[in-house]
Formats: C-alpha cells, sequence, structure tokens
C-alpha cells in the first residue's frame, strides 16, 4: 500500500469511529444516545489506535495536517511531500464523513437538533472566545506532538524494510491514542478538542452538503480557530523539539 492510500485509509477510519462515536451518543434513537463525553474520549483515543495500526507501516500514519507540517518544520519530514500527504488525509476525512451518515442516516432524519447534527461532524466552543479558543487548540495539539516527538525514540519500520517515514507510527499506536484519550479528558472541555485541521474542516464542509434532512448553519465563523490552532500548536512543539534534541 502506498503512503497515499495508508494516509487515506488510516484518516478514514480515524473520522468513522471518532465522528462515529458523537453520533451515536448525539443522535436520538440510537443505543448510546446520551452515553456521555468520557465515551467520546475513549472512542477517539480508540480511533487514532485503529487509524495507526492500519497506516503506521506503510505512511508512519500522520493522519493529521498538523502532525505533517510539525514533523517537516523539525525536519523529520520532507516539506515536498506535506501536500500529498495533506491531500490524503482530507480525501480520508471525507470518506469517513460520507460513511458515519450511511451509518447513522435514519438518526439524522429522526433528530431535530441542529446544533447536535453539526457536533457530529465538527467542533464548536462552548464558551465563544476567540483568544481562549485558539488557545486551546494550541495547547492541546502542543501536548499531541510532543507526544509525537518524545515519547520513544522515533523510528518505525517500514514494510519493505526502508528507512521510518516518521509520524504517529514511529510513537506506536497504543502510547498516542492514551495521550488522545488524556488530552480528550483534561483539555477537550472548551472546545471539543479538534487537534487536527481535517478532523474539523472537511467533515464541516461534508455537514453543509450531505442529505442529513434538516440542518441548521455549519458555523464557518468558528472554523478559522481548529484549523489555524493545530497549526500554531504543532509549530511550537517542533521548535521546542529542534532547541532540546
Amino acid at each position: 500500500m502506498s503512503p497515499f492510500s495508508a494516509e487515506i485509509i488510516g484518516t478514514m477510519l480515524l473520522i468513522l469511529i471518532g465522528n462515529g462515536v458523537v453520533a451515536n451518543i448525539t443522535l436520538d434513537k440510537t443505543k448510546g444516545n446520551n452515553g456521555g463525553y468520557l465515551l467520546v474520549n475513549l472512542a477517539w483515543g480508540l480511533a487514532v489506535y485503529v487509524g495507526v495500526v492500519v497506516a503506521g507501516p506503510y505512511s508512519g500514519a500522520h493522519l493529521n495536517p498538523a502532525v505533517t507540517i510539525g514533523l517537516a518544520i523539525a525536519g523529520k519530514f520532507a516539506w515536498t511531500q506535506v501536500g500529498g500527504y495533506i491531500l490524503a488525509q482530507s480525501i480520508g476525512a471525507a470518506l469517513g464523513s460520507i460513511l458515519v451518515l450511511m451509518m447513522y442516516r435514519d438518526h439524522y432524519l429522526a433528530t431535530d437538533d441542529d446544533g447536535g447534527k453539526l457536533g457530529t461532524f465538527a467542533t464548536s466552543a462552548e464558551i465563544r472566545n476567540p483568544i481562549t479558543n485558539l488557545m486551546s487548540e494550541v495547547i492541546g495539539t502542543f501536548v499531541l506532538l510532543i507526544g509525537v516527538f518524545f515519547i520513544t525514540n522515533p523510528t518505525f519500520e517500514m514494510a519493505d524494510g526502508a528507512n521510518a517515514i516518521m509520524g504517529l507510527g514511529s510513537v506506536g499506536a497504543l502510547p498516542i491514542s492514551l495521550f488522545v484519550m488524556a488530552i480528550g479528558m483534561s483539555l477537550g472541555g472548551t472546545t471539543g478538542y479538534a487537534i487536527n485541521p481535517v478532523r474539523d474542516i472537511v467533515p464541516r464542509f461534508m455537514h453543509g452538503i450531505l442529505p442529513i434532512g434538516k440542518r441548521g448553519k455549519s458555523d464557518w465563523g468558528y472554523a478559522w480557530i481548529p484549523a489555524i490552532g493545530p497549526i500554531l500548536g504543532a509549530a511550537v512543539a517542533a521548535g521546542l523539539y529542534i532547541v532540546v534534541v
């Protein structure tokens, strides 16, 4: 499998499982309705685990433009490959959003809560404050990238025996999934911890075009925060890595 295909499939699984649990606890008449925020944290961590296990041996399992750009800033990933990785991640996020709709279409149609429907695609702030909301995403992604850089020795044996492409796969699936769970439980209460631009921006776009029945606005006025905040957080983490290593 090519790195491009691996990033598509890994990100697709990430969004399918991650946004799938939000749909399960939010949409009407589901088995998991009102399952609670802890369930979301656990499932998103496991979503990362699944995506990394599948994509890691082939692409390094970035699954996140913030990871790709952070590694490139730190000199651990070629800038010439950044665009291709982000394109693949975006395609995967779109496919994952479609699969969530296919799984829960009847429940979307049975749900009247426009905000709840949007929440199955994209993040939002509990208290709107652009400065603190942005800082939440910066700090959350900073912690994620610290995990990517420092959990273990950054090497990963590729399936073909070639040198590893740096990424989430380099630190192992379980540690980074636990990192994501911890970020969600401790730092996610303000904005829903996008910590990944394509996890928010692409599904937000899909919210506006997929047949989910009655829908409200996609809240593009907020979208710049989960788009820019994670990149800033990744840049800060990469800068720290350059200084201390």
